[in-house]
């Protein structure tokens, strides 16, 4: 039971903790930027050039939903209709599952690509399980083609994770990804929904100028 409540007293210290949501916009960008700058170890650039969305979580905690578990915020943007940048970003939070490098209690950056449709439609609902309602795969690194795509024929979602400056593909799976309505309203003013900022064209807060100009950097489809 004392283990129980102290769980429960972590969750309310993060959930305080976390509550600046331009803040974590921020470290988002500087999340996927890290990663990025690094061309030998990052993201395959077709991959990231071919995917409907992206999910960047930075900082995902361990231990601190529940005795064992994980628990982070993050966001998710998607092409815009035209195919040409991003949308506004919506706000996510993600629980439980198996995430990789499991160093101590250390803090891990998590990147997911969603790439297609099916995997897109997932991401609209407002909670779904990775590795349950939607398949999901270690994402390759670097220039390894052959590996890129069998990954993007055989998964709708992709994720990778960094650990103390490792980084890798992960199956991330068993994890809860679901909108985390107290962000948007703090980044929006009001309440809206994922789907909502995602499919119809809903403007970008100040806050997330940087996040998406990192985004259109290294994948706008121009």
């Amino acid at each position: 039971m004392k283990k129980l409540i102290a769980a429960f007293s972590m969750t309310a210290a993060l959930l305080c903790a976390e509550s600046d949501a331009p803040k974590r916009l921020q470290a988002a960008a500087d999340a996927f930027k890290e990663v990025m700058d690094v061309s030998d170890k990052a993201i395959p650039q077709d991959l990231l050039n071919k995917a409907q969305c992206a999910v960047v979580i930075p900082g995902l905690k361990k231990g601190a939903f529940i005795v064992g578990g994980k628990y982070g915020k993050g966001f998710v943007t998607c092409r815009k209709k035209d195919g040409v940048g991003w949308t506004a970003p919506g706000s996510v939070r993600v629980e439980g599952g198996s995430f990789g490098f499991q160093i101590g209690g250390a803090e891990t950056d998590v990147f997911m690509l969603v790439m297609n449709q099916k995997g897109m439609d997932r991401l609209l609902s407002t909670k779904f399980t990775l590795g349950g309602e939607a398949s999901v795969a270690a994402g390759p690194v670097g220039r390894d083609t052959q590996a890129q795509t069998d990954a993007a024929m055989t998964a709708e979602i992709l994720t990778w994770s960094r650990q103390r400056g490792l980084f890798g593909g992960v199956a991330l799976t068993g994890a809860t990804l679901r909108e985390d309505e107290d962000w948007n309203n703090e980044l929006y003013g009001r309440k809206i929904t994922n789907r909502e900022i995602l499919t119809t064209g809903v403007a970008a807060p100040a806050a997330a100028a940087n996040f998406l100009s990192i985004l259109n950097k290294y994948s706008s489809r121009k």
